[in-house]
């Protein structure tokens, strides 16, 4: 039976610093993709574990232990040897693609043989050592596990042409010569981090094969030389381990000995950019993924009577649009750049509709964007500006002529005057929710008469619309909302009399828990103590992952226990395994899918615990892989980023590994550990504190 724990929650602390930025850069070729609305919260590791979570027992690893994973680059004896000393092997095209794909098919080692490693273990940072590998200095080693491929681009271009999981030099080796030139020293010298995804590839390149390739314009000259100092850096590395009382494994370097057009030719499902520039459909972009998962999340829909609220058009939107759609009159864009429209240029704008022929592209307009109008420094302009602006929308959605072309003194329209038809206006943003919502929140109140807390909750259910507001524009709109509903053309008195606004209002800092499947929504801890709120939005189960709600014995009562489960004693602290309570969590949320409900699934921030359950069940429901799983996710928890540390993405592409068995599917990877970090750690960049 489900059980739940009933408590105030305890105090955060922070027994460790918060995490450093990346220290290797990522060399990442992107188009001109706009990057979403989003920020990175502080995820607060949790207490320091004691020493038996610290030092596990060994029977949870030997429960699903996988075999050493083979490589058919191990042993190279079936290599062509281009150079003795260093050892240099020959590989051809096809030699190189059924590697990858053996690679591929490989399961990856349990969490615990590779952990707590992969997180970074620098001999002076006192730190990480502590908090991983206080009394446990085997867990310092190299995992023996672990035998990857890293494929390099000498020359280091990575804009074109270039092989799934291409690396370019300077991500894996050091070229400077005051350093040795050996492997790049990754783990962090100081600080705490338990995300530190940006090692990644350098790290698996110290337990990997190593392919060197170029493209047309790659002088041989420069493979050559990036081949030796590989295989030399590759030597040295062996050399420094076995002084280190270590029995490393061999690594060998290789050398691509046909052009990357027959690669490109023959195993064009291995190509992430191919000879021209171009992404192929064949690979994932994570950036270009989540892109897509967003726009599709927030597709332009209707509102309110002629209007719509979507991402801006373009190459992602459904259709894709990289010109103005005709079917749309007016396109409203949100921006942080724009003023308040004043009655001039409202004017001017109506006179262009007034001239617009059926089919020519759209009248532009701009307004200002959500969280630009600030408290407590509004002015009445401004809120003047906001009405003026429902008002002439309302207008224009419903073809009501303006004051000024009112009918004659005998009631009659004038001979040459016309009734304008309903307009079709598109309200527009970057990611379809984020700048718009503070002006369709607002028109939505105006144009159906209703307050701010019912607003809210029928744009959600009624409208399926996701959307994000600031706090600045809930006091904003809340302020005003006595004048919009005054105002507003189906004035409602009795509706203006009984304003007190419900109590679940007053918590809402202006997100909603964020609905990642009709019956799945992600939270945090906020979300998770509004059960008023939660109730509204159609939640009926509680799914709380290392962070009990503080309700009342009342509420519990009302909602009944058996509809709240607590997953306890997981933190988020980079040890702790969510493995074993994969299948308890997802089957509580499918018995809620089967009632008809939804269930919260939280943690404290609703980013990294919760959002790995989440992930699971959308790999789990619809069939995906970890890395387009995690896209779906990351576009649906709005403006703030998921972050599932290095151990749960680790855990989820193993899981990724059962449901593809549980399919009756052969295991294979759609990209691999290093690919996954990489790309992470890239769209991550852009939010990364200073």
């Amino acid at each position: 039976m489900a059980t739940v724990v009933v408590q105030q929650p305890p105090q955060i602390r922070q027994s460790t610093p918060p995490p450093l930025g990346p220290t290797v850069p990522i060399t990442h070729t992107r188009s001109s993709t706009p990057v979403p609305n989003k920020h990175l919260p502080y995820c607060p590791p949790g207490p320091v574990p004691s020493q038996s979570q610290i030092t596990p027992p060994n029977s949870p690893p030997l429960r699903n232990a996988a075999p050493k994973p083979t490589s058919l680059l191990y042993p190279a004896t079936g290599y062509q040897k281009l150079c003795n000393s260093p050892p240099i092997y020959g590989i051809s095209v096809d030699q190189l693609a059924a590697a990858l794909h053996h690679y591929a098919s490989q399961p990856l080692p349990n969490p615990a043989s590779v952990f707590p490693w992969l997180h970074g273990l620098h001999p002076e940072n006192h730190i990480q050592l502590a908090f991983f590998v206080a009394r446990k200095k085997s867990l310092r080693r190299t995992p023996k596990c672990l035998r990857g491929i890293t494929i390099i681009k000498a020359g280091g271009d990575l804009s074109r042409s270039r092989i799934k999981g291409a690396l370019a030099p300077d991500e894996v080796l050091n070229l400077s010569d005051s350093n040795g030139r050996g492997f790049l020293e990754c783990d962090p010298r100081e600080g705490f981090s338990v995300r530190n995804f940006h090692i990644q590839v350098a790290k698996m390149a110290l337990v990997s094969d190593i392919v060197i390739y170029g493209d047309e314009d790659t002088d041989h000259r420069i493979i050559k030389s990036v081949a030796e100092r590989t295989a030399s850096v590759q030597r040295k590395w062996r050399k420094e381990l076995e002084n280190a009382g270590q029995c490393p494994e061999t690594f060998n370097t290789f050398v691509l000995t046909q052009s990357f057009e027959d690669f490109e030719h023959e195993h064009p499902d291995l190509v992430a950019i191919d000879s021209q520039g171009r992404y192929t459909p064949h690979t994932l972009d994570f950036l270009q993924q989540e892109r897509k998962e967003m726009c599709a999340m927030s597709k332009a829909s209707e509102i309110s009577q002629g209007l719509f609220q979507g991402p801006s058009p373009g190459p992602f939107t459904d259709p894709p649009s990289l010109a103005d759609d005709p079917s749309y009159d007016l396109y409203i864009e949100a921006s942080d750049h724009a003023s308040l429209p004043d009655e001039k240029t409202l004017t001017a704008k109506r006179k262009q509709l007034e001239e617009r022929e059926p089919g020519e592209e759209p009248v532009h307009l701009a307004f200002p964007s959500s969280g630009s109008i600030l408290p407590p420094s509004w002015s009445q302009v401004e809120v003047d500006g906001i009405l003026r602006m429902c008002k002439w929308l309302y207008e224009l959605t419903h073809a009501k002529k303006p004051a000024s072309q009112a009918k004659d003194e005998d009631g009659d329209i004038q001979m040459t005057e016309f009734t304008p038809r309903p307009r079709r206006v598109l309200l527009h943003c970057a990611d379809g929710y984020t700048e718009t919502s503070m002006l369709a929140v607002a028109y939505f109140m105006y144009a159906e008469g209703v307050p701010l807390h019912e607003a809210w909750i029928r744009l959600h259910c009624e409208k399926q619309r996701n959307f994000f507001a600031y706090p600045s524009d809930v006091a904003l709109l809340n302020a005003i909302q006595e004048r919009i509903l005054r105002e507003a053309p189906t004035a409602d008195a009795s509706k203006i009399a009984s304003l007190e606004p419900p109590s679940w209002l007053a918590k809402l800092d202006g997100s909603l828990p964020s609905r990642i499947l009709p019956y799945m929504y992600l939270g945090n801890l906020t979300h998770a103590n509004n059960p008023e709120m939660l109730k509204l939005l159609g939640i009926r189960r509680i799914l709380s992952v290392g962070e009990p709600v503080s309700w009342t014995e009342e509420q519990v009562k009302d909602w009944g226990r058996e509809n709240l489960l607590m997953v306890d004693r997981v933190q988020d602290n980079g040890i702790d395994e969510l493995t074993l309570e994969m299948e308890r969590c997802l089957e509580f949320i499918g018995r809620g899918k089967s009632d008809g409900t939804a269930t919260l699934v939280h943690c404290r921030v609703g980013v990294s615990r919760s959002a790995t359950i989440c992930i699971a069940e959308v790999m789990s429901s619809k069939g995906l892989s970890f890395p387009r799983a995690y896209c779906f996710v990351r576009a649906r928890r709005l403006n703030v980023i998921i972050q599932p540390h290095l151990r749960f993405v680790y855990e989820l592409m193993k899981f990724d590994e059962q449901q593809q068995e549980k399919r009756g599917e052969q295991i294979c990877r759609e990209l691999e550990w290093a690919t996954v970090a990489r790309e992470i750690a890239a769209m991550n960049r852009p939010y990364a504190r200073s």
